[in-house]
């Protein structure tokens, strides 16, 4: 019998686990920053004292193989070790952005190096957590690092016009890892996650920038493309090495083709060409069937409740156009800082932090309270 809910909680809670090398070249280890790392078993009663019950976590491959091909996964036991105790469910990040100091997505061993490090953390789970299923995100936001580092030059490889060729090397590695963990751990569960966006033209555009627009538009769905075998069928993509697609949606996704002018979302006259999720996530659910997972949202500062209020209006109307909505994720659920500039708090969690206080835990009721009324309305677990 298909498992209809494979998730502990329908609402998730997601901890930010990058580990990059930032616009200035320094790593940033984002669990470390906000202290996660240490005040796990803590953080993981705050959320389970709301009823949240599955998160996303990240095992860092740049901490678990300092030099190639030798691994060390004892910080992860004590992660797994922590959720047991706790009764959560954790789904894993492979590569939240981060890479080894001596790779890049461009590396001629990056592919073999990756395959590496998810065939040995799906052996290390199968041996650690026998019986107990997996649910593995081997890199998040392909389509985001692809440009961010191919044609921002913010991150490795720090590259201008390269942004395709990250991306290609990227969902190359991608689907052999798969390929490979499900090798080993064959019960595994894969969830992309990428970012779901709606670039428009501008309001005086004219016939070539509204095609331009709708092509950029399309850009969104390269790397999902890949993964499922719609394009690029040389790399061996196919629609059942993925199992939920998750996308993450923030106030920033919508923007102008022509300036990257965001569109704005709290007007009192919206402008007419945002979207709303649940258009978007039947785009989605229209161009792949598969079951899709709101895998990152957040809002920073105070309309973090206003936020969630709209979120959850466009999940249940997702839900009643007929898209299988198999969970949201609250990311980040504590305060995170910015990773180039580590002195600034998005202030974007459920509970609080700044620099003079990292390992602050300070709910914002507001959100609290806006964050219950979303469970009453919306809880599918």
């Amino acid at each position: 019998m298909k498992e209809e809910y494979p998730f502990r909680s329908f609402w998730m809670a997601g901890f930010e686990c990058s580990d990059q090398l930032n616009h200035y070249g320094n790593r940033v280890d984002l669990l470390s920053e906000t202290g996660h790392i240490t005040y796990m078993l803590e953080d993981y009663k705050l959320i389970s004292s709301i009823g949240i019950r599955t998160v996303r976590e990240g095992i860092r491959w740049s901490h678990v193989e300092r030099s190639p091909y030798q691994y060390d996964f004892s910080t992860v036991a004590k992660m797994i070790d922590a959720a047991r105790t706790s009764g959560v469910q954790q789904i894993w990040d492979v590569c939240h952005f981060g890479y080894p100091d001596d790779l890049s997505p461009l590396h001629p061993h990056f592919t073999d190096r990756f395959v590496g490090i998810c065939s040995a953390f799906a052996a290390f789970y199968r041996n650690y957590c026998p019986g107990e299923g997996l649910i593995v995100t081997p890199i998040n936001e392909v389509g985001f690092i692809s440009w961010l580092g191919g044609d921002h030059a913010s991150t490795t490889p720090y590259a201008r016009g390269m942004g395709w060729d990250v991306k290609y090397a990227l969902v190359r590695a991608y689907i052999q890892a798969i390929r490979a963990i499900k090798l080993i751990n064959p019960g595994t569960k894969i969830m992309s996650t990428e970012p779901i966006v709606n670039i428009v033209p501008s309001m005086d555009a004219t016939v070539e920038m509204v095609i331009k627009a709708k092509e950029d538009h399309e850009l969104q769905y390269q790397a999902t493309d890949m993964l499922t075998g719609k394009m690029c069928p040389e790399l061996g993509g196919a629609k059942d090495l993925i199992d939920y697609m998750g996308f993450n949606f923030y106030y920033n996704n919508q923007w102008v083709a022509s300036d990257f002018s965001g569109l704005p979302w709290a007007n009192l006259e919206p402008d007419p060409r945002w979207r709303g999720l649940s258009s978007l996530f039947v785009e989605a659910y229209q161009r792949y069937g598969l079951p899709i997972v709101l895998s990152e949202t957040s809002h920073p500062g105070e309309h973090r409740p206003n936020w969630i209020e709209l979120i959850t209006r466009e999940c249940v109307k997702a839900l009643q156009h007929g898209v299988p909505l198999k969970g949201i994720c609250l990311y980040p659920i504590i305060d995170r800082p910015d990773w180039d500039h580590l002195h600034h708090w998005h202030h974007s969690g459920l509970w609080d932090a700044d620099a003079e206080n990292p390992f602050l835990r300070k709910v914002y009721q507001p959100y609290a309270e806006a964050i219950a009324c979303a469970m009453q309305v919306l809880n599918l677990k």
